[in-house]
């Protein structure tokens, strides 16, 4: 049985996986509790300046890496082999963690907009769903996103248009307290939007000259992103303002309610829950990724190390990522699980910064910037998130210390 998976994604592929795993995440979820820590419309934009270039810094490091270590796994093997097997299974750890929390998320996010009064229902029957595409191969995946980052941009070029011509210039006024922890906070939390900038990296492995492609692909879905998001965060303050922002759970059906255009209320809402789905289809190709690497290593089970001789996927790794977010799902709250996501992603990719170091000086200065804007960010969260990310990472390390450190020889 095949120990290896196909190299079938291009370069087009890598960059709509890409922002499937970005556009929809801080569009529908994290622009409110965002605009909550900012305080006011200008700090919100600058946070998202501030995560685009931290999420910049991680994107490069991500890049050079992957192409030096074209295997499934993301920082998982690039801490393992420039830093040590503890740093790779630490890295690996709060990414599994982490990316569970933004799965349960995007799952709720599509039971909210479809079915508020049975999110939870329909958000394990997304998951449910979703594992069997992936089950079925990464093309057919990829495929999917493409559909889906299609119909998302466009129904969020409707609604910039909408709220931009309602609201012209109003985010830019000056109003509310621009406070350096306030931005920070925001930044981390908008930073759960950018952090599927480096899925590709994860699916290393599946892409054909990856040196070439991955490189090229990280920040052109970075910077596509980076544009939609400044348009629709404008448009969006511009008709609602900070503080009506922060409290609204739908903030882009609230905002064109707000600038007049009531019958784009449900294409908003559409259009949320595609989004949504797919972030977790690509957030889901990521984690069981992640998984199989872990799982060579044996540092979870080895029974999920097994690639399907027909579909050459990690099928077993997919079926338990699957099931363990059906789980989270139907016991969460959204938006308890958003800084939670973002502590356990901004270690990963501290990480990620400092395994980039070790390629040498013309790395460096980005690796730094990337390495104290992580930290940065992730101490900036609201207290509970800080204290239930570290917790979480504490008991990795404990788990580690009980299986004494178990090192595993690189793979070749």
């Amino acid at each position: 049985m095949s120990a290896e998976l196909r190299r079938s994604l291009g370069l087009l592929d890598a960059v709509v996986i890409g922002l499937g795993a970005m556009v929809g995440a801080g569009i529908f979820v994290a622009l409110g509790p965002a605009a909550g820590a900012a305080g006011s419309g200008v700090g919100l934009l600058v946070a998202l300046g501030v995560a685009a270039v931290v999420a910049y810094c991680n994107a490069m490091a991500s890049a050079r890496l992957a192409a030096r270590y074209p295997s499934s796994g993301g920082t998982y093997v690039y801490g393992r082999e420039c830093l040590g097997s503890f740093w790779g299974y630490l890295a690996g750890w709060a990414f599994v963690v982490g990316k569970t929390a933004s799965c349960a998320a995007m799952a709720l996010t599509v039971g909210a907009y479809v079915w508020p009064e049975r999110a939870h229902a329909v958000a394990v029957a997304a998951v449910v769903a979703l594992t069997a595409v992936n089950y079925r191969g990464v093309q057919k995946s990829a495929l999917l996103v493409r559909v889906i980052v299609g119909l998302v941009l466009a129904v969020l070029a409707a609604v910039v248009v909408v709220t931009l011509e309602a609201g012209g210039a109003a985010p830019l006024a000056p109003g509310g307290e621009l406070t350096v922890g306030g931005v920070l906070q925001a930044s981390g939390l908008l930073f759960f939007a950018f952090a599927g900038y480096a899925r590709i990296a994860t699916l290393g492995e599946e892409v054909r000259d990856p040196a070439r492609t991955i490189p090229r692909a990280v920040p052109v879905s970075l910077g596509i992103t980076l544009g939609v998001y400044v348009l629709v965060a404008v448009g969006v303050l511009g008709v609602l303002g900070a503080d009506a922002l922060a409290d609204s759970s739908a903030p882009l059906t609230d905002a064109v309610r707000a600038a007049g255009a009531d019958g784009m209320v449900p294409v908003v809402a559409v259009g949320a829950a595609v989004a949504a789905l797919g972030s977790l289809l690509s957030l889901i190709l990521g984690v069981s990724r992640t998984a199989l690497a872990m799982a060579r290593d044996a540092y979870l089970p080895t029974a999920l190390a097994v690639v399907h001789p027909r579909f050459q996927v990690p099928h077993r790794a997919e079926l338990a990522v699957g099931a363990v977010v059906a789980v989270v799902a139907a016991t969460v709250d959204v938006r308890g699980a958003i800084g939670f996501s973002s502590f356990g992603v901004l270690v990963y990719y501290g990480i990620a910064n400092a395994a980039a170091w070790t390629l040498g000086p013309a790395r460096r200065p980005l690796a730094a910037v990337g390495l104290a804007g992580c930290a940065a960010l992730a101490f900036a969260l609201p207290l509970g998130s800080v204290l239930a990310g570290s917790g979480v990472v504490a008991a990795g390390v404990v788990a580690w210390a009980v299986s004494r450190g178990r090192a595993v020889p690189p793979r070749p």
